[in-house]
C-alpha cells in the first residue's frame, strides 16, 4: 500500500478520534447552562442540541470551514503532518482541560493545534493575520467582563445557588 494512503487514512482516524473527543469534551458545556438553570431537563437539552447541531451542519454554510482550512494558515505549509500534529495538540489539550475539568472550547484547541503545527515548520509567517480576526474577539472577550465594572461587581458578589 503506498505510504501517502497510509497517511491519509491515519489522518482520518485521528480526526475521527478528535471528532469523538470534541463530543464527550464540548457536549456539557453546550447544556450546562439551560440543565443547570432548570430550564431544561438533561434528556430534553441533549434533543435540542443535537437537533441545532444538525441544522446547523446544513443551514449555516461552511464559511468557517473555508476560514480554518484556507483562511488562517498559508497553505503552501500545511502538510498531512502539520495536520496530525494540529489534530494531536487538539486531543491532548482536550483530554487535559477534561481531565481537570476546564471549561474549554474544542474548536479553540483545534485552531491552536494547527497553528501552533504550521508554526513549528515554518515559523510565524505560516499564519495569516487577517484569518485570526474572529478568534482574536473570541479569545479577548472573556477578559472584558471580569475587567468591565460590572463584571467585577458580580465577581466580588456571588449569586445564591439555592
Amino acid at each position: 500500500m503506498d505510504h501517502t494512503l497510509l497517511g491519509v487514512l491515519a489522518l482520518i482516524v485521528v480526526a475521527l478520534v478528535f471528532d469523538y473527543i470534541n463530543g464527550f469534551h464540548d457536549a456539557a458545556n453546550s447544556i450546562a447552562t439551560v440543565v443547570s438553570t432548570r430550564v431544561l431537563s438533561p434528556g430534553k437539552a441533549v434533543v435540542w442540541a443535537a437537533f441545532f447541531n444538525f441544522i446547523a451542519a446544513f443551514g449555516f454554510g461552511t464559511a468557517v470551514a473555508q476560514t480554518v482550512g484556507s483562511g488562517m494558515v498559508d497553505l503552501s505549509v500545511v502538510t498531512l503532518t502539520v495536520i496530525f500534529a494540529g489534530l494531536t495538540g487538539a486531543i491532548v489539550w482536550d483530554l487535559v482541560t477534561w481531565y481537570y475539568g476546564l471549561p474549554t472550547s474544542s474548536s479553540h484547541a483545534l485552531f491552536g493545534g494547527y497553528a501552533g503545527a504550521a508554526v513549528a515548520k515554518a515559523g510565524f509567517i505560516a499564519i495569516i493575520p487577517s484569518g485570526w480576526r474572529t478568534a482574536r474577539s473570541s479569545s479577548t472577550a472573556p477578559t472584558c467582563g471580569p475587567t468591565s465594572p460590572r463584571g467585577c461587581e458580580s465577581a466580588r458578589r456571588p449569586r445564591s445557588w439555592s
